[in-house]
């Protein structure tokens, strides 16, 4: 089933405040330096399940026919 996403529907991800804040402000972590990274790994992650969902099923090698 095919749904139509426009540009103001929600996306709900699941942030630290931490990440939040590196994200969003640009705060930098001298303890942990990669948390802007994370998180927008994170949000680039659910964006591709929302906009790709085939994408995220698993593949069944033993079904390809190689």
């Amino acid at each position: 089933m095919l749904t139509t996403l426009h540009s103001n529907d929600t996306v709900q991800i699941e942030l630290t405040v931490r990440e939040a804040m590196a994200l969003g402000s640009g705060v930098k972590y001298m303890a942990d330096s990669g948390i802007a990274v994370k998180a927008k790994r994170k949000v680039l992650q659910q964006l591709e399940l929302i906009l790709l969902p085939e994408a995220s099923r698993k593949i069944d090698y033993h079904a390809l026919e190689v």
